[in-house]
């Protein structure tokens, strides 16, 4: 998949999606296996007049240790009309170029804008490299600052060997603190953290924080604080209320409501939120992931490949 789409590409290609109309809030449910030892097949299916598409993703806690990816998984591209199948991607990577560009999506109409931005990065895991590369092509950055696993020597490595990265793209960059998230104008988490990373009462007014780490409801890597202060958009208001512990946690506390997200992606997308980014409280984008995600990133990737059958018709 290398070089055949970028980041903002694909954003463009789920902006476009939704454009032509496609409702996430009909998005078919992920549906979850416990595989025996400790790890989780997900299925995730979606459908458009065009296309059809499932993901059989593989999400194995142990693997790290073992020197392997912790995601593992296939996607099969199928023709809408015949279900014949077009095209079998490989489904870590096609996450790994999905992610970001969800959260691209959502930082064209969230991030700080007219002035270079300084990121706080949590994770240092392909999600963080995939997220740092796709703001990077985004807005200008004033300085990366990267927050690994604390007290361990493999996870300060991991945040040196990122911040080198970001170095080579010509950004300033060094590993440092979840404190220094008082200072940030754009904070993304990508870790696998079931607790929160930062005391949310850090955030500044104007800053934007997304999280994309988790999709349990038992599991978030922002507090109740955060949640309490910040405007929220996530990617569908259902799949937030099955999937989204950030949200469902402080929900369960009676710290908010279901009422209190602002608004969706296909919400800020169609402009119906012209106060979005505005800087008056933090703004936290909330990602779960979802099938009609990947199906239009592997329908642009196909179709980028000029393989496509539909004489260049719409992803969606």
């Amino acid at each position: 998949m290398a070089g055949l789409l970028t980041p903002a590409a694909a954003a463009d290609a789920l902006a476009e999606a939704l454009r032509a109309g496609l409702d996430p809030e009909t998005c078919p449910p992920r549906s979850a296996l416990p595989v025996p030892g400790g790890g989780e097949l997900l299925l995730m299916p979606a459908a458009t007049g065009a296309y059809a598409g499932v993901k059989i993703a593989g999400v194995a806690p142990g693997n790290p240790a073992l020197g392997l990816p912790r995601i593992t998984g296939s996607y099969l591209l199928l023709d809408g009309p015949t279900l014949r199948p077009l095209a079998l991607l490989d489904g870590a990577a096609l996450t790994t170029l999905r992610t970001p560009a969800v959260s691209a999506l959502a930082l064209r109409h969230l991030a700080p804008a007219g002035r270079p931005l300084r990121l706080l990065l949590f994770g240092s895991g392909p999600q963080a490299y995939g997220h740092l590369e796709a703001v990077h092509a985004l807005r200008q950055l004033a300085e990366v600052v990267v927050v690994a696993r604390a007290g361990s020597a493999a996870g300060a490595a991991a945040a040196e060997a990122l911040a080198a990265h970001a170095r080579g793209l010509g950004v300033p960059a060094r590993p440092g603190t979840a404190a220094e998230v008082a200072d940030a104008d754009l904070v993304i988490c990508c870790t696998t953290s079931r607790e929160p990373l930062f005391d949310g009462r850090l955030i500044a007014p104007g800053a934007t924080v997304v999280a994309v780490g988790s999709h349990e409801p038992d599991a978030r890597e922002v507090d109740t604080a955060l949640v309490r202060r910040a405007a929220v958009y996530v990617e569908s208001r259902a799949a937030a209320l099955r999937e989204a512990g950030d949200l469902l946690v402080p929900e369960a506390e009676g710290a908010i409501g279901a009422g209190h997200i602002s608004g969706t992606l296909a919400d800020l997308v169609a402009g119906r939120m012209p106060g979005a980014g505005a800087g008056s409280c933090p703004q936290l984008f909330k990602s779960v992931g979802m099938a009609w995600e990947d199906l239009a990133v592997a329908v642009a990737l196909f179709e980028a490949a000029g393989k496509g059958v539909h004489g260049g018709a719409s992803a969606t």
